[in-house]
């Protein structure tokens, strides 16, 4: 109850001292699934996710030997499965073979790497997709494979957005797939964002997606002027999830999403 109030006074003082207008609900978007509570990138996480009535699914997806969308974060099967070796060496019915959950708890044992295509086909209509394109730049194809995805699960009628911190990467994906939403991811060591960054990115994108660390209400404003909107990442405890929607954030990246969606209205 003490985290509630804060939040409120929290809200209350920035509005005062930075004459804001009253957020809209802040979009809650699960990373890698509901990652706090089962193996990331998993459908454990992403069950989760649904049931803790988060608004979008965060996903990574890299190439498989075979060409194949595996949803998966690193470069590698370590961390993540019973496995060794390079997402790309395996083709996905080799990576199947794996386990993805038992390093998280053994309860989750016998959770696989899904691919995208699955994924997509179970949640369709139930939620909505970030899809995070991991070093594309190593991945021959990506552009040309992530669309033909997504027009064959109907990118129309999908609600998906499309992230990357690579800007080129995101300014060919526009030209071929104009349909879909993007959005730049920034990091911390990226330094200031500055009003001609975001007159570039706003060529292109729909959403700025920084670390949680660059956000002030200079940039919330900025941002929302350049007529994008702004997802930070990654919120990892209630206090963090209170600072980011005192300045009016759209939507907060998070392994917790009840955090957000348990709020009181």
């Amino acid at each position: 109850m003490l985290d509630y109030v804060r939040y409120y006074v929290h809200r209350f003082f920035y509005k005062i001292f930075h004459f804001q207008k009253e957020p809209n609900k802040t979009i809650a978007v699960a990373h890698r699934g509901a990652s706090g509570y089962a193996p990331e990138n998993t459908f454990a996480a992403f069950d989760l996710a649904i049931d803790m009535k988060a608004d979008y699914l965060e996903l990574d997806v890299r190439m498989t030997k075979d060409g194949l969308l595996a949803v998966i974060h690193d470069e590698t099967i370590d961390r993540t499965t019973n496995g060794s070796g390079l997402v790309k060496n395996f083709t996905y019915e080799e990576l199947k073979q794996f386990d993805a959950g038992a390093w998280f708890h053994r309860k989750f044992s016998g959770e696989k790497i899904p691919l995208l295509c699955d994924v997509l086909k179970k949640y369709r209509g139930k939620i909505n997709f970030l899809i995070e394109v991991k070093e594309p730049k190593k991945q021959f194809g990506i552009v040309e494979r992530l669309a033909k995805e997504l027009i064959e699960k109907g990118d129309q009628q999908l609600n998906v957005v499309v992230q990357s911190f690579d800007t080129a990467f995101l300014q060919e994906f526009h030209s071929v797939l104009p349909s879909i939403s993007l959005g730049v991811l920034i990091g911390y060591r990226h330094g200031a964002i500055t009003e001609e960054h975001l007159q570039q990115y706003a060529a292109f994108a729909t959403y700025i997606n920084p670390n949680k660390a660059l956000v002030t209400p200079k940039l919330v404003y900025m941002i929302h002027q350049s007529g994008m909107k702004i997802m930070p990442y990654t919120a990892r405890d209630i206090h963090d999830i209170q600072h980011l929607m005192a300045m009016n954030v759209d939507g907060i990246i998070t392994d917790y999403p009840d955090y957000l969606t348990n709020l009181p209205k």
